[in-house]
Order: structure tokens, then C-alpha cells, then sequence
């Protein structure tokens, strides 16, 4: 809705460029600036830290205050009282489901977690020691293939069917890239277990066993899952829309968006605390670690402490910080020595005065890599978890674009190269 507007006075030009101003449901108003162009100028954003290139529905952030809603709802709320699959209902639909839809739904998402033949086939074509995100990427892009005659991204209920298939097997195709890499034979999902006990025994179940899932574990990967399902316009969700705006196959966008995750600076940010606490080594060096970290002329940083979005605190991460501890209890591994440093710069953040005032508290991937550290996922598959959650928020935010009038995405440039000129006469 447009309540105001606002005026660009620039010099050289008599008139002034009117620009509305569409207010937002919580959160910063927004200037409408597409107008600007008649007069022959762009914006410059670089990183597009001030632009808004969608209207969506779905998340809302204020990094500030420490907030992260979805659909309205707080996710510290929804990670405590949801699981996994409510909370891909609540993304795609807008609205909690009753226990009938619920049931529906997850029944849907099981009856689709079978992955084809040939993208088995794909993912054994790869050395086993492929990074696993170039791996899960392929087998992502690969559905394309599988599915592509059959979806048509005007026909809700065919899109309806992709969500279905996509939720269903990334936890399949997720279980098979470990166990490609670990060479062992691939196991078949089991309808009988819950979403995140079933990834457990595809991932560290051998073939010809029953399931033998501990349950807070299930719990924690849950909520893994949930915590890291969608976190708006992000750099692979800005990714996806830019992609899926040409019109191509929803999973090609989603394998764009999964190639994105996979930088260091994205998705990485899990495996970069447990290469920090290996470099610490012990728990002698925690203090001098810690004085280093405060030093600014030393190069060293502390990773998972502190977030680029949440200048107060992350709002996952005092969920995530219980489900660590119960997880830990289980395990038994309260005393491991990595698993005790990780502890003691938890605490000292939590104390230190310096990291107070800086508001450097302990964010989500310092939790959760912890977490996949003691249950003994490989650090190079973090990404894939984080992923896995994610496919959820990449595709409802894919979907809400093509269910309303869009364009393709087309962003400008401030062009500072040589000017015209003519091929030198030979």
C-alpha cells in the first residue's frame, strides 16, 4: 500500500523525481524507485544490502532485535512446538495445518522419497571423495531430467507434487552421498520412521538391519532441520528466484541455489567452528586464543560467535544450545576434548565482557556444528544438512514468485569501462 512518497531532487534536473513509498506489515517501509529509469538513472547497491528485489509473505527478519518469523510465527516458538515437516506445511501454505492435513502431508512426503535409478547411477559415477555438495548438486539438477516432462510451473497442483518430491528425497539423496563416499551399499527409506529418524538410518544404518534411531537424536536433527529452514532473501534464495524467474525447471533453480550455499561465506559457516576448535587444540590454548581473537592486528577470528544479519543475538541459538546439551548427555561426551573447548568459549562468551559488549554471543552454526560433530557427521557434510533444511525455503520462495505475475530478473550495472570507440584501421 502506498502512503507516502518520496522526492529525488538531483542536480542539473528542474523537477523532481516522485518515487511512492509502499508500507510493509512489520519492518522498514520500502521507495519505490523503478520510476527513476525514465529519467536515466540507476540505483547503486552493491551486494544489494539496501534493495528489496521481492514482495514475499513468507519470512521476516530484524536483525536487530534478534527476530526471525515464519509465516508471524517466532521460529524459537516453532522449534520447540513444531517439527520439520509442520513447519515445510506452515512455509509452503501460510498456515499451521490441522492433524488431518498434517497426516495428508506426511504421507505425501513419504510416498515420494524414493529416488529413480538413474540418479543412484549418477551419484556411484562419482569418485568417492568428491566434495558432497558437487555431488548433491548434480543429483538435484538430475531430477530436472527425471521430472521434466511432467511439471508445469502454471498448474498449482503440479507444483503441489514438486514440493512433494523435493522434501521427500533430500534426505534420501542427502543418505546416499554419505554413503557413496563412505562406500557402503545405499538403504531404502522406511515409511514406518519419522522424517529426520528416517535420514538417521539411510546416513548410519547398514543394509539387512532394523532401524536402531535414538530418539534425541531424531529430536535434535529435527530441529536442526527446522532452525535452518528458511532465512529470507539470502544469497541462495535470491539465487533461486533470479533462476527460477527465467521460467527454467524448479529443480535446475534449486540446484543454482544449493551451488550458492555451498560458498564458504554462505554455508560454510558450521564447518568453519569445527576447523576453529581443531586449530585451538586444547583446551591450554582457549585464553590465548581468546586474546588473539580481541586483537584486531592478529588476523584470528573466532567463528560462530556473532552473525551478519543478528546484531543483538540469534534467535535459533538458545534452542539450538539446549538440544546441544541434551544431545551431548546422551552421548555421553560432555568431557571430549574438542567438545570441551567448544563449552569453554561458549562460556567465556557468554561472560567476557569484551564479547558483551560487542554482542559476540554464540550463533546457530557454533550449536549445530557441534551437534553433527558428536553424532558423528563428517564436517564436509554439514553444508548438505544445512541444504537439506533449506530446500523447503528455497522452493517456497520459488513457488510464491510463479504464483504471481513476475519478471525475469535483470539486475543493472554502473559501467565504468572505456567509452565507445573505434577498431584501430590496420
Amino acid at each position: 500500500m502506498t502512503d507516502k512518497k518520496a522526492h529525488l531532487t538531483i542536480d542539473g534536473i528542474d523537477t523532481k523525481i516522485e518515487c511512492p513509498v509502499l508500507s510493509s506489515t512489520i519492518g522498514p517501509a520500502v521507495i519505490d524507485v523503478t520510476g527513476i529509469t525514465k529519467n536515466g538513472f540507476f540505483t547503486f547497491d552493491p551486494g544489494f544490502m539496501s534493495t528489496a528485489s521481492c514482495e514475499s509473505k513468507i519470512t521476516y527478519i530484524d536483525g536487530d532485535e534478534g527476530i526471525l518469523l515464519h509465516r508471524g510465527y517466532p521460529i524459537e516458538q516453532l522449534a520447540v512446538s513444531s517439527d520439520y515437516l509442520e513447519t515445510c506445511y506452515l512455509l509452503l501454505n501460510g498456515e499451521l495445518p490441522t492433524p488431518e492435513q498434517k497426516a495428508e502431508f506426511t504421507s505425501e512426503i513419504k510416498k515420494h522419497s524414493a529416488v529413480d535409478s538413474s540418479i543412484a547411477n549418477i551419484i556411484k559415477s562419482f569418485k568417492r571423495d568428491s566434495h558432497p555438495m558437487a555431488i548433491l548438486c548434480s543429483a538435484v539438477a538430475a531430477l530436472a531430467a527425471v521430472y521434466n516432462d511432467e511439471i508445469d510451473i502454471t498448474n498449482a497442483d503440479s507444483r503441489k507434487l514438486t514440493a512433494y518430491r523435493l522434501i521427500g528425497q533430500m534426505p534420501t539423496l542427502s543418505a546416499m552421498v554419505y554413503k557413496h563416499r563412505q562406500g557402503e551399499e545405499f538403504i531404502a527409506p522406511d515409511n514406518n520412521l519419522s522424517f529426520a529418524e528416517n535420514y538417521l538410518h539411510m546416513t548410519f544404518g547398514k543394509a539387512g538391519q532394523a532401524p536402531n534411531v535414538s530418539k534425541t537424536i531424531a529430536k535434535a536433527m529435527d530441529r536442526i532441520f527446522v532452525l535452518h529452514a528458511d532465512h529470507e532473501q539470502n544469497a541462495s534464495t535470491s539465487t533461486v528466484r533470479l533462476s527460477g524467474s527465467s521460467g527454467t525447471n524448479p529443480f535446475a533453480a534449486i540446484a543454482a541455489g544449493i551451488s550458492t550455499l555451498w560458498g564458504p561465506a554462505h554455508g560454510g559457516a558450521n564447518e568453519a567452528v569445527l576447523e576453529m576448535l581443531e586449530e585451538i587444540g586444547t583446551l591450554d590454548n582457549v585464553e590465548s586464543c581468546v586474546a588473539r581473537a580481541k586483537d584486531k592486528t592478529s588476523g584470528f577470528r573466532l567463528m560462530g560467535f556473532g552473525h551478519r544479519v543478528y546484531k543483538n543475538f540469534d534467535p535459533r541459538a538458545k534452542v539450538m544450545k539446549q538440544t546441544c546439551d541434551e544431545v551431548l548427555s546422551e552421548l555421553g561426551l560432555q568431557n571430549e576434548p574438542m567438545l570441551a573447548i567448544a563449552k569453554r568459549l561458549e562460556q567465556i562468551a557468554l561472560e567476557d565482557p569484551y564479547f558483551i559488549s560487542k554482542k559476540l554471543y554464540p550463533n546457530v552454526d557454533f550449536y549445530s556444528g557441534i551437534i553433527m560433530k558428536a553424532i558423528g557427521i563428517p564436517t564436509e557434510m554439514f553444508t548438505v544438512i544445512f541444504a537439506l533444511g533449506r530446500a523447503v525455503g528455497w522452493y517456497s520462495h520459488w513457488d510464491e514468485m510463479v504464483s504471481s505475475p513476475y519478471k525475469i530478473g535483470r539486475p543493472r550495472q554502473r559501467y565504468t569501462g572505456s567509452p565507445k570507440r573505434d577498431y584501430p584501421k590496420k
